[in-house]
């Protein structure tokens, strides 16, 4: 056997040493290290505190302002039509024969106006024969009562008299209460809607003459849901957007007590003056009405977010930097943003970033970028 060593052997003796050194000095791993680090910028180098101990890790950023808090009136709109403030059949009193009719369709007339006159000579000559009578018992009364006087009249006789007194007043009183029923006078102002009497037509008692309504005010009713109904009552005012793009104020006049078992909404009516009776009853109409203000806030739509349960809320940061989730309540749905009530004071907003942290978690606060959802100044949201 030669006593030469093989080349291939000689290799890798020295490969072997040469991986050895390395393992024990780790020179070449530092020496690779300190020139990566020679190489990079200043503030791209691994940041170390004071003895060597690693830098706090950073903080998650969100966009946050402070809520403009104003007083918000919420708007309760509702669809009605408008109708008379009285509407009334006007009927025959008595039975006979039209004499007089004073009325026509359209005419608009004073409260006490004659409206029917009916032919009824009985019963005035009835009224004319009452008269006479009384006087003759009055008379009669006021001699006995001086022969009572004097001593010459039973006691008996004079209560007789005064008896016939009292009775030819009753009959008198009846009778011009008939003749008063011959004639048919206007309740209220208003205006003659209709007239389905003919002069000279016989009718009966009771039997309907014209239609009398009064459109001054002129009311519109309408219905208002259950969650609404608690925001209003009598002297609210309303705004009313008639359907032909008139728009008129009134006053809320009534709100009932009962609501529908079927739709759950109570009665409404509101009053709007119409002196010169140009807003006719029958007319589609839209109702602005108005809840008591609050003290609210004004956001983006884009900024709210809900809870683990599915509240309705924001995300705020306190003075602390920590944040929080508010509930809050829906007042108003606006084009300038939503309405809320509920945000408390002292408090900020986040309008960026919300949902990517959690309750209590303590954040880096910056003002919201530029273009960015905002809280405008005067409540208003902007975008």
């Amino acid at each position: 056997m030669s006593g030469k060593i093989p080349g291939h052997r000689i290799a890798a003796i020295l490969v072997l040493i040469a991986a050895a050194a390395w393992v024990v000095t780790g020179k070449f791993a530092s020496v690779g290290s300190d020139q990566v680090l020679a190489a990079q910028p200043a503030d791209q180098a691994p940041a170390e505190t004071a003895g060597n101990q690693p830098a706090a890790p950073l903080l998650p950023t969100v966009a946050a302002v402070e809520p403009v808090f104003a007083e918000h009136a919420r708007a309760i709109r509702l669809s009605g039509a408008t109708q008379a403030d009285k509407n009334v059949t006007l009927a025959a009193r008595s039975a006979g024969i039209v004499a007089k009719l004073d009325v026509v369709q359209g005419q608009t007339i004073a409260a006490g106006a004659e409206v029917m006159a009916q032919d009824g000579s009985d019963l005035l000559a009835a009224v004319d024969n009452a008269k006479a009578v009384l006087a003759q018992r009055a008379q009669e009364l006021d001699a006995d009562e001086k022969l009572s006087a004097s001593g010459n009249m039973p006691d008996l006789t004079l209560l007789a008299a005064r008896t016939a007194k009292a009775a030819a007043e009753a009959a008198l009183t009846q009778a011009q209460a008939a003749a008063d029923r011959l004639t048919l006078h206007a309740p209220f102002a208003g205006v003659v809607d209709s007239v389905v009497a003919e002069q000279g037509q016989w009718l009966q008692q009771g039997a309907p003459v014209a239609t009398l309504i009064s459109i001054d005010p002129i009311v519109v009713r309408a219905e208002v849901n259950e969650m609404d109904v608690g925001d209003i009552g009598p002297g609210s005012k309303a705004q009313v957007e008639l359907v032909d793009g008139r728009k008129v104020e009134g006053t809320v006049r009534y709100v009932s007590k009962l609501g529908s078992k079927v739709t759950r909404t109570f009665p409404v009516e509101v009053a709007i003056a119409n002196p010169d009776g140009r807003i006719p009853a029958g007319m589609t109409a839209q109702i602005t009405l108005y809840a008591p203000p609050v003290k609210a806030v004004t956001v983006p739509r884009s900024v709210i977010t809900l809870s683990d349960n599915g509240d309705l809320g924001l995300r705020t940061v306190d003075a602390q930097n920590v944040t929080h989730f508010t509930p809050v309540t829906l007042i108003d749905d606006t084009p300038e943003g939503l309405i809320l009530a509920g945000v408390p004071a002292g408090v900020r907003i986040v309008v960026s970033g919300q949902d990517l942290v959690k309750d209590g978690q303590t954040v880096d606060v910056v003002p919201p970028p530029e273009g960015g959802p905002t809280l405008g100044a005067d409540g208003g949201a902007g975008q």
